[in-house]
């Protein structure tokens, strides 16, 4: 976060962020949401343009399902939403809360000119509220 007070989501936002490729495993995706401890990753194209969202939710039953049946798990893009709801980096951490407390994702991929730039938590827009309030 910027030593000075954020109030946009650029100033608070993750730009090294986790995403994943349709054609990419479900159990690959799993993995990689554990590691990271995220509770659902952006689902890009070649030119990092936003195509969908998956999140543990999405691929937890998918997981269960080929243990037990021992399955091959599914891809990506049999699995992501299509309909995501993303920010612009120029939006403000103020009326972005405003928004989040209507909507119930965790993790909103920031998107500038149609491209994944970054990704924004509930997490971080409470913390930056926080330091908001100190001012």
């Amino acid at each position: 976060m910027n030593r000075a007070t954020p109030s946009t989501v650029r100033d608070i936002m993750s730009r090294d962020c986790y995403r994943f490729s349709p054609n990419a495993s479900v159990t690959t995706l799993a993995k990689g949401l554990a590691l990271h401890r995220l509770p659902g990753a952006p689902v890009v194209d070649d030119t990092d343009r936003l195509i969908g969202f998956i999140s543990e939710q999405d691929v937890m039953g998918r997981v269960l399902d080929s243990i037990y049946h021992d399955d091959e798990a599914p891809l990506v893009k049999e699995m992501m939403r299509h309909e995501v709801l993303s920010v612009s980096p120029n939006k403000s951490i103020t009326d972005l809360a405003q928004e989040m407390l209507g909507s119930k994702p965790k993790v909103y991929p920031v998107v500038e000119q149609q491209r994944l730039v970054g990704i924004v938590t509930r997490r971080d827009i409470l913390i930056a509220l926080l330091a908001i309030r100190r001012h």
